[in-house]
């Protein structure tokens, strides 16, 4: 079995970034590590040692890397603003790979848009996303069946997932990330409307 220190999580892992995982350990029988859940991008102030939740994470997290690589090769996330993306590439660091392959779900930029940007020398994906689930939205783009993935455990369906995206040629209309933060909409409160 694959240790997450020899991929590129181990700084997240470190960090104490790789948070609620739903899945966290090997894909393939090749040693590549997956990870589903949440990744911290900024940790709030800690008081008298008290464990906050973090202030602003990448939700539904699916990303995977490949064994004695700096590099994460995949990742896909929900932000809930598409502002946070610099925060992400920040806590990331070097470990994101021009040739890899990243899809950011956002929930407020313009739900018909899709963009292509590169950022710091990466390319990202840009997409809107409002009610469904980055796992139903990227089995879409990526035209895969649920059908297909229901008879693979998690593992299976993070690495098919992975397979699929590092294949994924689609073009987009191409923006900057400036443009992107210029356009988007205001950041929304996700604790709204919560029954108390």
């Amino acid at each position: 079995m694959s240790s997450i220190v020899l991929t590129a999580f181990t700084p997240l892992e470190q960090q104490k970034r790789l948070q609620n995982p739903v899945f966290k350990g090997e894909i393939n029988p090749q040693g590549r590590l997956g990870f589903r859940g949440e990744i911290a991008i900024k940790f709030a102030p800690s008081i008298a040692d008290e464990a906050r939740p973090p202030e602003i994470v990448a939700q539904q997290v699916i990303t995977g890397a490949e064994p004695g690589q700096d590099k994460i090769n995949f990742l896909t996330c929900y932000l809930l603003s598409f502002g946070y993306l610099e925060a992400l590439v920040d806590v990331l660091g070097g470990s994101l790979d021009a040739a890899g392959k990243y899809f950011m779900f956002c929930n407020n930029i313009d739900l018909s848009k899709r963009y292509s940007i590169n950022y710091r020398s990466i390319h990202f994906y840009i997409l809107p996303i409002e009610e469904a689930t980055v796992y139903n939205e990227i089995l879409e783009l990526l035209y895969l069946e649920r059908n297909d993935l229901k008879k693979l455990d998690t593992a299976g369906k993070v690495n098919r997932i992975m397979d699929s995206a590092l294949k994924f040629e689609a073009k987009f209309p191409e923006s900057s990330f400036e443009e992107c933060l210029a356009t988007m909409g205001p950041v929304r409160n996700p604790g709204a409307n919560r029954p108390v």
